[in-house]
């Protein structure tokens, strides 16, 4: 079985009016929680082994929290710009590229697709937050997926957990 991280970028600035959404930062409280679930993943033996990030500037800020407690080598991250506001059709796409002999795989993204893809992948009846959100900012969902990435079908994954900063300590 594959597994895939999935992670939604972390909780955005919107003091800049103006400024396209594309280009938006991090606020405080997202660089916060970015480095919060790094020291998480880290803590839990999560090492993702390759990572596929949008480039939308929110996406690129996450990463670099997380980063500061997993060791990913810049060899194996893989920036790609249509995984901004992407469908569940453009992150399966992404995914089919992804190494084969590899282990786990972290994708940063955005929602809608990031929820879309997981109900694809998982079904219905998902773990939500207390405020009746899946995919909260800076949330991650960890799935077991068949061992060949370009052939993934609806339901075809198992949900091992989702783990929202909120909800660690």
């Amino acid at each position: 079985m594959k597994s895939l991280l999935l992670f939604r970028h972390a909780k955005s600035d919107w003091g800049s009016p103006g400024l396209k959404d594309f280009d938006r930062p991090l606020n405080t409280r997202g660089k916060q929680a970015a480095e919060h679930m790094g020291r998480w993943l880290s803590e839990n033996q999560l090492q993702p082994q390759w990572l596929i990030c949008s480039t939308a500037q929110r996406a690129r800020q996450t990463l670099q929290g997380l980063r500061q407690h997993l060791a990913i080598p810049d060899g194996r991250i893989n920036y790609q710009d249509r995984l901004y506001l992407a469908a569940v059709t453009t992150l399966l796409e992404a995914m089919a590229q992804c190494p084969r002999d590899g282990g786990a795989v972290m994708m940063i993204g955005h929602n809608p697709g990031l929820e879309e893809l997981l109900h694809y992948l998982c079904g219905p009846g998902l773990p939500l937050s207390s405020k009746g959100k899946l995919m909260t900012t800076a949330t991650l969902a960890q799935v077991h997926l068949p061992d060949d990435w370009r052939q993934l079908s609806p339901c075809c994954g198992t949900l091992q957990r989702i783990i929202r900063p909120s909800e660690i300590d």
